[in-house]
């Protein structure tokens, strides 16, 4: 969708850690952490793909394979301000009716199919709303 409307679609991401996954919580802080380093989508993409062996030596483990300073990162994971960026996303999500991930939204509509057609479906329908 970004390619296809490069000019009317922004991304923005928030984390919502289902709390039936220990670690998921961890995880969201270090992709917090590696955002600060600019590589959150990569590090987002390599903790999806592991996401049924995560633990904090994983989590570790994945960030020095995305080339993260793990100095940095370490530092990072301790900072408070991340565990409250992750804590208010979820309250965001609570407030938007969010129970599982990943939900979609298109300028606060829910999308329901989240097939290509659906997605440029919503999308058309919210920018002819802009251009009236």
């Amino acid at each position: 969708m970004l390619e296809k409307y490069p000019q009317d679609v922004n991304l923005v991401f928030k984390n919502f850690p289902l709390r039936n996954h220990k670690f998921a919580q961890p995880a969201a802080i270090a992709t917090l952490a590696a955002d600060r380093q600019g590589k959150f989508w990569e590090f987002h993409d390599k903790l999806f793909e592991n996401f049924n062996k995560l633990n904090d030596a994983k989590i570790k483990e994945l960030a020095g394979e995305v080339g993260l300073d793990m100095v940095r990162f370490e530092k990072d994971l301790q900072d408070e301000k991340l565990r409250q960026k992750m804590m208010q996303d979820v309250q965001e999500g609570q407030k938007a009716g969010v129970r599982g991930t990943p939900t979609i939204f298109v300028n606060g509509r829910k999308l329901k199919n989240r097939s290509v057609a659906g997605f440029s479906k919503i999308i058309d329908s919210e920018l002819k709303k802009l251009k009236k």
